[in-house]
């Protein structure tokens, strides 16, 4: 009999090491598939929550958050596509010349999670990863999310309804205020069965191993 484990997946769209980790979890989740069912959430965080609505260029924002000069962005940007490569996520990180404001992208995930078939939630972010990592384009633009939604599967007269609106921000600001009063104060946040964290774009051993021995522990 598998174990089930409730996972949540804090993170934000804009964030290169929130892809990593998802890619990571999802290859630990097949390693363990044997044992372990996962029922995953993915949860808000914005990394740049003041962010204007035109973004900032990507080295200016790391210089001016991080004090990072042209050179260490330039060794993070291959570091990271390294990592995305080892778990098969394909960064074009000089397309991403920007980085932009994801609060309504949020609203859509939340949407899709209350709303959607199953899987929805997890087609939509990984489809919103892969728009900006790997196609460069903006998670900011109304249009651009609306055709997204529609790509994975989702209905895009309500996503343009919703992007119309408020609808779902109150929800999204609640549950970003619930993670940061709870401590996450950087992504991804890996949150198993509500206790067990674990920070960062790790390999997929380390996921698997941990699922593997919280399983275990369950049923102890």
């Amino acid at each position: 009999m598998k174990t089930l484990l409730k996972i949540d997946f804090v993170s934000d769209v804009s964030c290169p090491w929130c892809a990593v980790g998802l890619a990571s979890l999802e290859q630990a989740l097949g390693q363990v598939s044997d044992q372990i069912d996962a029922q995953l959430t993915f949860q808000p965080f914005e990394l740049n929550p003041q962010m204007a609505a035109e973004g900032e260029d990507t080295t200016e924002h790391l210089a001016k958050k991080y004090g990072s000069t042209p050179e260490q962005a330039a060794a993070m940007r291959e570091t990271i596509r390294s990592r995305g490569a080892e778990v098969g996520f394909t960064f074009n990180l000089d397309k991403r010349s920007r980085i932009y404001n994801t609060f309504n992208a949020h609203r859509l995930l939340h949407w899709a999670h209350i709303e959607g078939p199953e899987g929805a939630q997890a087609a939509l972010k990984k489809a919103f990863l892969k728009a900006y990592f790997t196609d460069g384009q903006n998670p900011s633009d109304s249009a651009t999310l609306v055709r997204i939604a529609g790509e994975a599967g989702l209905d895009t007269t309500r996503a343009r309804a919703i992007l119309d609106t408020t609808e779902f921000a109150d929800d999204v600001r609640d549950f970003e205020q619930f993670y940061l009063r709870s401590g996450i104060n950087s992504v991804p946040a890996v949150i198993i069965n509500n206790k067990h964290l674990i920070s960062g774009g790790q390999p997929p051993e380390v996921f698997a191993n941990a699922m593997r021995q919280i399983a275990a522990d369950a049923v102890a």
